[in-house]
């Protein structure tokens, strides 16, 4: 140890000794104390500069010699690594085979004594660190603090799991303060190590930025390869998002549930600059396909959407989130960077301006930035060649997304844009109406295919148009009025979309009158004579050659013209207009145009559900499916835009047969019609007429299981406030069903025979079961199948003795049933026996078996059967 320390001595120059006899009495602050002296009273020779003081030579030797040790700590910490986790494995393997004995005691200490030793090691690194690292570090020469610098560079490198820390990365950090340490040794560590490097990124990165503007050529080549290490690794957690986002590339839904799950934990999702620079890169990276570019354009706007506080995914309840203050005020600071990332990269929309999968969520993202920073930044021109890159985005264009996002976003610049910027946006709107106006009137003669395909383009653009803003069209009407007389030699789809903007120009008519101070007598006579054209090709459509043709060609067609023609009654219904200067424009269709129009929803209705799903990649099939016009139909008679006695109890009777959606808006309309009138018996018992005469056949009873649950409910509630003695009325519903459901009813319903209401009801009970009995054998064996749905639950209501009487009854009647049928093989006959002479036995305690039980004919209780 004396050598050794002389050794150390004589390299930093200084004359001193310790005698071997004297060292473990020597005190450290005394050798310390006499070393500067010896540098004061300059007897220290400097052997590495003579530019330096002869006390830094003492650091310098220091960090030479005494730095280093970390790096050899380091080598024996990873061994012991391996071999902790080594034993590790092996301790676990031994478990497996037992729960002691001395190899597992053995395994145990062996971990315990390797683990201590690393924490040992790792706390002699920290001392190290904090006492030698941090003095040299500091150091005013440049050889020093490189020197330090570049072994921390090493530690990080070879034992991530200590030096990787805030602690040991802010001295990193600091060093980019000066520029004689822009050290290659943090972009050399930063590949393998991203996801640790959060902190220092965070905290450092605006001291990189301006580094890369440094005077100093050197300086600022070393902050942007810095820069671009860190930026690459931000691609580098991209990529991995894109590599799942390519599992759900066909579903965008299940897309937005993966990005709104990681938003909250992962950084470069937010990094829009990043992804911009990805999406704009001329040489894109091997992996980048075309998929990858659309989940690339796609999670952007999401994530975006999630920066200011939308919701990208159904919440699961509707209420709309409240956001404190600091909250708002972090969606505003979000939305800010988005609009300068937008600024400075307004060739993002025209790198994807033809590409119809890209362009809906690059458009539609403009509707999240803040329009107010283009003239506060002075970047005019950059708003100006965006607007102008939407308009022609929008005659590029043929698809439903791509032509909605590109209104929504161009209405936007236009409504939210300010002083010359506004001005701006609403003459490129004009100059758009008037371009799209004048592509319908060159393409209406349908000379040829070219022609009718441009006119389809056209029709749809100005479609999504009207959707959102009154397009001034009225030269267009009477043109669009003679083409749809031509029905039958044109494609169906151009008659939907004539159709439709007809009745688009109606409403905005309309709204204008409405909304109008003074209105003139000449606005309301055009408004009335275009509506009564519309309606005329709309009723004509209600004929019996359009119901017979509701096939796959037509499907979309008998659609539109229930929902178009359903949504005028709507608006010009007559509660609306009465009793005011309009009540002109106020209409009320006839029992017979309503008994059409229903015979054309109904047909659509029954459109089996393989054609939905073949149409259900199709655009604006939420628009023509069958929920479509179950919602048209019955908002009709919720809102008395008709009389409900002319579609409510048709409505009603489709309750369930067509999937949960129907029946919840089946649902809705009668609790509607319960706020406005108690007694629906009328309705419902005509639903339940309408049902039994559609689905008359055996094999369609289960159609009306929930449908019965839930009206006769409803039926019953209603009945009984008037007359407790239901019996007449609830046997005349079951020889109507024939359907067990209708037992589940009475079973699980408000008219429930159980407890000591068994005895108070016991003659209405015995009248139902009696009743039943005769019905069922009225026209024996076609309807004894009675006697198992209905009848049978009733009878278990009774006592023992009613049912021994019933049972000796119906044995009695096969001898009066006119067949030359054997009644043993009349099975509903057979299950209903054989259930009344297993209560029987149950009830006397006998034992199974006898009383004449015939096991093949034994049923379970139908309670629990279809």
């Amino acid at each position: 140890m004396v050598k050794l320390l002389s050794m150390l001595f004589a390299a930093c120059g200084a004359k001193y000794y310790i005698k071997e006899e004297n060292l473990d009495e020597t005190d450290v602050d005394d050798v310390m104390v006499a070393l500067v002296s010896l540098a004061k009273q300059g007897e220290v020779e400097d052997y590495q500069s003579s530019k330096n003081t002869p006390p830094r030579v003492y650091r310098q030797v220091a960090s030479l010699m005494g730095l280093p040790l970390v790096t050899s700590f380091i080598s024996v910490a990873k061994a012991l690594g391996l071999q902790r986790e080594t034993t590790r494995r092996q301790l676990n393997a031994e478990k497996k085979k037992t729960n002691d004995g001395p190899r597992l005691e053995s395994l145990n200490k062996r971990l315990t004594s390797t683990h201590d030793k690393i924490t040992v090691i790792e706390e002699m690194m920290r001392k190290i660190f904090t006492g030698l690292f941090v003095h040299p570090y500091r150091d005013i020469d440049p050889s020093i603090q490189m020197s330090c610098i570049e072994l921390l560079g090493v530690w990080i490198s070879s034992y991530t799991s200590l030096f990787l820390q805030d602690l040991y990365l802010k001295y990193l950090g600091w060093t980019l303060n000066d520029k004689e340490s822009i050290c290659p040794c943090i972009a050399k560590e930063v590949d393998d190590n991203v996801p640790s490097l959060g902190l220092f990124t965070e905290r450092f990165s605006n001291r990189m930025i301006e580094l890369a503007g440094d005077i100093d050529i050197p300086v600022a080549v070393g902050a942007i390869g810095l820069l671009k290490q860190f930026l690459r690794n931000s691609e580098v957690h991209l990529g991995r998002m894109l590599q799942i986002l390519r599992e759900f590339s066909a579903d965008p839904v299940l897309s937005m549930y993966v990005i709104d799950d990681v938003w909250e934990h992962m950084k470069a999702i937010k990094d829009w600059k990043c992804v911009i620079s990805m999406l704009l890169d001329e040489n894109p990276r091997a992996e980048l396909t075309g998929e990858d570019a659309t989940n690339l354009a796609r999670l952007l706007c999401a994530s975006i959407k999630k920066a200011v506080g939308e919701r990208i995914v159904p919440a699961s309840e509707n209420r709309k989130p409240y956001y404190n203050k600091a909250q708002k005020e972090i969606f505003e600071s979000n939305r800010k960077d988005i609009t300068v990332a937008m600024m400075k990269n307004p060739q993002l929309l025209c790198k994807y301006v033809a590409d119809k999968e890209k362009i809906p969520n690059l458009s539609e993202l403009i509707v999240y930035i803040n329009l107010e920073l283009f003239s506060l930044k002075r970047q005019e021109q950059s708003f100006k060649y965006m607007l102008k890159t939407l308009k022609e985005a929008f005659f590029k264009h043929l698809e439903k997304d791509a032509l909605r996002s590109c209104v929504i976003a161009i209405n936007f610049c236009s409504g939210e844009s300010t002083a010359e910027l506004q001005d701006f946006a609403r003459n490129q709107v004009n100059e758009l109406e008037d371009e799209l106006i004048e592509k319908i009137k060159s393409s209406i003669k349908l000379e040829d295919s070219d022609d009718e395909y441009s006119f389809l383009v056209n029709l749809k653009r100005l479609y999504e148009l009207q959707l959102s803003r009154n397009v001034p069209i009225d030269r267009l009407y009477e043109d669009f009025s003679s083409v749809v007389q031509t029905f039958g030699d044109i494609d169906t789809e151009i008659v939907n979309f004539l159709l439709l903007n007809m009745y688009l120009h109606v409403t905005w008519s309309l709204h204008n009158i409405v909304s109008s101070e003074t209105v003139s007598a000449d606005s309301v006579s055009t408004l009335l004579s275009r509506r009564n054209v519309l309606f005329e090709w709309l009723e004509s459509f209600l004929n019996d050659s359009l119901v017979a043709e509701v096939k796959k060609h037509t499907y979309q067609l008998a659609c539109r013209v229930c929902v178009i023609l359903a949504e005028l009654w709507f608006l010009f219904r007559m509660r609306t207009f009465s009793s005011t200067k309009l009540e002109r424009l106020g209409y009320s269709p006839d029992a017979s145009v309503c008994q059409k129009f229903w015979k054309l929803c109904e047909t659509h209705i029954y459109i089996s559900d393989e054609t939905e799903e073949e149409d259900a990649n199709k655009e604006y099939v939420e628009e023509t499916n069958r929920d479509a016009v179950m919602i048209s139909s019955a908002k009709l008679v919720a809102c008395e835009a008709i009389p409900k006695e002319y579609l409510a109890s048709d409505i009603i009777s489709h309750y369930v047969m067509h999937g949960a959606s129907a029946a919840e808006i089946v649902k809705h309309l009668i609790n509607v019609l319960r706020r406005k009138d108690d007694d629906l018996s009328d309705i419902l018992l005509g639903a339940l007429e309408k049902v039994y005469f559609m689905i008359a056949c055996p094999g369609n009873c289960i159609l009306l299981i929930t449908f019965s649950m839930y009206v006769v409910k409803h039926l019953i509630n209603v009945l009984r406030r008037k007359d407790d003695d239901l019996s007449d009325i609830l046997l005349g519903a079951l020889e109507k069903a024939h359907f067990r459901s209708m037992v589940e009813v009475l079973r699980d319903g408000s008219f429930n025979f159980t407890g000591g209401a068994r005895n108070k009801h016991r003659s209405e009970i015995l009248k139902i079961v009696r009743d039943g009995i005769d019905y069922a054998f009225s026209d024996a064996p076609k309807q004894l199948s009675f006697l198992e749905c209905s009848v049978l639950h009733f009878v278990y209501k009774l006592p023992h003795a009613d049912i021994l009487d019933i049972l000796k009854n119906v044995q009695r009647r096969t001898g009066n049933v006119n067949t030359d049928e054997n009644p043993s093989d009349w099975r509903p006959y057979n299950i209903f026996v054989d259930n009344l002479r297993v209560k029987c036995v149950k009830i006397e305690g006998l034992p199974e078996g006898k009383e004449g039980v015939s096991v093949r004919h034994r049923a379970v209780p139908p309670s629990g059967v279809i």
